[in-house]
């Protein structure tokens, strides 16, 4: 056997999922019986209709509008000709995720759909023992100029409530030319200068690049025999011409590779993907259902993770025209709009870590890099100091969403934040630059930590050490400030102390030695973490923020000095999750040890998903929309932290809060490039696997169980 037959076969062993691919037997209503697919950046939710047609959402990470929302390219119907429907005709729709491909068998026909994983295209394949007209169509709901009423306008979260009407602008569909159907939205305006104007920026205006003016997103549509094509780009042109040259010059490169060498690169993409890592649970009544909800969500992250701008936490680029009870609206709608939360933003990409799925996490470092030099504008402008911040809730480029900063600015200054929850939300930096600290160790990749890290944690450290003063006992004083969304008016709240001891005891970064000795101590009062030194008003949100010292701040937890104080802080938070979407309850749980309770979290969350969607992994709404992308996602990370966890190559801790009846088969990463593969049953390691060899003494196994 040859060496590349060989290593094929083991990756197609490897690929092989922990539960069977979701299969319907039946055709779809409507949207919310869809199946979503993806390349990272070209999304599709893919339905059949009871008629036999085939229906397909379209969507981009980049398509953002006028108004800042992250809106769908259009809808695709392809119909077959003769109908392959109707009484004693079988039908079966399955999603074969480890293959990034659906398959349906219709009577007669079968039908692959795929997103090419390297190209820009979505191909719809058909076989059939007799010939079949394929005809596809654009549905195109963008027709007409149309303002947005005051439900609606939630969609464009950031300009609602404000002194102007929300007007959405119309696609354009050009007359069908050779076989070729081509559409595009083109923004002929922006609120990017408006916003910078009214937030206090208006020195930036002509000098920055108005990231929406002239965005111009669509595709076009070709077809053949047994074969549709839809290719789909986004470009900021000068013109509506520029735009279609560049259509044409990205067809004819993706073209250029012959459909079955495309389709065979395809699968060795996915192939690779889910050879970096697994979960595989058996002996166990839920073992399924948590399978499929960690394999399933984690596809659809690389599904919509790869394109030009971070994971969406409110559907990703899966949302569709949901029925909830006072929602309904058409495709581009969901709650929050286009701003990205870094609180629900996160969650995505914590888990990627141990995934090994470290591709997926470069956009967000991406938009937040992008944003550096607006935040320290801002910074500038607002404080007259030195550093950066990133608001807690902003637009894709850094503002704050105009709602949030406030309409009336009538005698405030510019620094003056309307909203109360966000108002001096400024965590988020602290824990994105804990973030990339972990992916630097990770991966070793020195051009990231010298280019992007260090000048992000270093004016996001420069921040606090500017914006706050000293106490008497030289020590500093976070005043005003807030816990979170929590708790709005507070003095040294828990999470911003703990992200500085974190990430300032990591960096060790020669800037901050100083500036380390003046951190105030953890809050504690009465034998438990506090929400912060003093609290001076009562919650309004639901969060538990002292417990941000477990997560995403690790200064407590298994393998550390202060496991029972956070095991009792724990056990008396405020707020017990019933819920689950961004709560991560789940996720202290398993970085305290508490096996018992991590494990009820991944069981019950893993196993609701929205009553109205079909799909297992379209979890939500929530507090957020459908998909939820924190709910999926935060269990994930608790299922991985129930196995492993690392602050660094040293020391390895497996199996730290994993139930012993559940026997498992995992690969996962930890910092310093070391891979794991063990394999836990009845009770024993039976098998482990460290890559490199070396790092195998940094494993930490429970007590009274032996390394094989």
């Amino acid at each position: 056997m040859s060496a590349h037959l060989h290593r094929l076969i083991v990756v197609l062993l490897f690929a092989i999922p922990a539960f069977a691919n979701v299969v319907w037997n039946t055709p779809s209503t409507d949207s919310s019986g869809s199946m979503p697919l993806g390349n990272g950046d070209i999304g599709v939710n893919v339905w059949f209709e009871p008629s036999g047609d085939l229906l397909l959402y379209i969507s981009k990470t980049d398509a953002w509008d006028e108004n800042g929302r992250l809106v769908k390219l259009g809808r695709v119907r392809v119909s077959a000709w003769p109908k392959q429907t109707g009484a004693g005709k079988a039908f079966r729709q399955e999603l074969k995720h480890e293959s990034g491909e659906i398959t349906v068998d219709q009577g007669g026909l079968h039908w692959r759909i795929w997103v090419d994983a390297n190209n820009p295209v979505v191909r719809i394949q058909t076989t059939s023992p007799q010939p079949v007209v394929l005809t596809p169509r654009l549905e195109v709901w963008r027709n007409q100029r149309r303002t947005l009423g005051p439900q609606e306008a939630v969609s464009a979260y950031g300009m609602d409530g404000g002194p102007e009407p929300i007007v959405v602008e119309p696609d354009t569909v050009l007359p069908e030319k050779h076989g070729k159907l081509v559409w595009y939205h083109r923004n002929p305006k922006s609120i990017f200068p408006f916003t910078l104007r009214h937030q206090g920026l208006a020195t930036l205006v002509g000098k920055v690049n108005d990231p929406l003016i002239g965005r111009t997103f669509g595709g076009a549509v070709t077809w053949g025999a047994n074969i549709v094509s839809i290719h789909a780009v986004t470009a900021q042109t000068a013109t509506p011409d520029d735009w279609l040259r560049y259509l044409d010059q990205t067809i004819e490169h993706t073209e250029a590779t012959p459909v079955d060498r495309a389709y065979a690169a395809h699968q060795k993409w996915w192939a690779d993907f889910w050879n970096r890592s697994w979960i595989r649970i058996s002996g166990s009544a839920s073992a399924e259902t948590v399978n499929q909800g960690y394999a399933l969500q984690r596809f659809m992250n690389a599904a919509a993770g790869r394109g030009a701008y971070p994971i969406k936490f409110n559907g990703s680029i899966f949302n569709v025209d949901a029925r909830e009870p006072k929602e309904h609206f058409d495709a581009d709608y969901r709650r929050w709009g286009g701003p990205y939360w870094f609180q629900n933003t996160r969650l995505p990409y914590w888990g990627m870590l141990a995934a090994g799925d470290f591709d997926l996490m470069r956009p967000l470092f991406k938009m937040y890099t992008d944003a550096l030099m607006l935040s320290r504008v801002r910074t500038k402008v607002y404080f007259q100091h030195e550093g950066a911040f990133f608001p807690e809730t902003m637009y894709f480029w850094g503002a704050y969403a105009n709602s949030n900063y406030g309409w009336n600015r009538e005698g405030k200054d510019p620094n003056w934040i309307e909203n109360t929850y966000i108002r001096y939300h400024y965590n988020s930096g602290l824990e994105l630059v804990a973030m990339m600290h972990d992916y630097w160790l990770h991966t070793a990749d020195q051009e990231f930590r010298e280019k992007t890290m260090l000048p992000i944690a270093r004016d996001v450290v420069r921040f606090f050490d500017n914006h706050y003063l000293l106490d008497d006992e030289q020590v500093l004083r976070m005043e005003p400030s807030q816990a979170l969304e929590t708790y709005q008016k507070t003095v040294n709240p828990m999470p911003d102390v703990a992200g500085l001891h974190w990430v300032i005891s990591r960096l060790r970064d020669s800037n901050f030695y100083e500036f380390r000795r003046q951190l105030p101590a953890l809050p504690i009062k009465n034998g438990i973490l506090q929400p912060a030194v003093k609290v001076l008003e009562e919650p309004k949100n639901s969060e538990n923020p002292e417990l941000y010292a477990v997560f995403p701040f690790r200064l407590i937890g298994v393998g550390k000095p202060s496991l029972e104080l956070g095991q009792k802080t724990y056990f008396m938070r405020r707020v017990k999750d019933d819920v689950g979407g961004w709560r991560q309850d789940p996720i202290d749980a398993a970085y305290l040890g508490l096996t018992a309770e991590a494990r009820q979290y991944v069981e019950r969350n893993f196993a609701k998903h929205h009553a109205g969607s079909r799909f297992p992994a379209f979890w939500g709404p929530n507090f957020d929309w459908i998909p939820d992308q924190d709910h999926g996602n935060a269990n994930m990370i608790a299922l991985q932290r129930m196995l492993l966890q690392a602050d660094d190559p040293s020391k390895i801790y497996l199996l730290p809060a994993w139930p012993r009846e559940w026997d498992v088969d995992f690969k996962l990463h930890a910092p310093g490039g070391i891979v794991i593969h063990g394999v836990w049953r009845q009770g024993e390691m039976k098998q482990l696997d460290v890559t490199p060899t070396t790092a195998r003494k940094a494993i930490v196994l429970p007590g009274g169980v032996q390394q094989p």
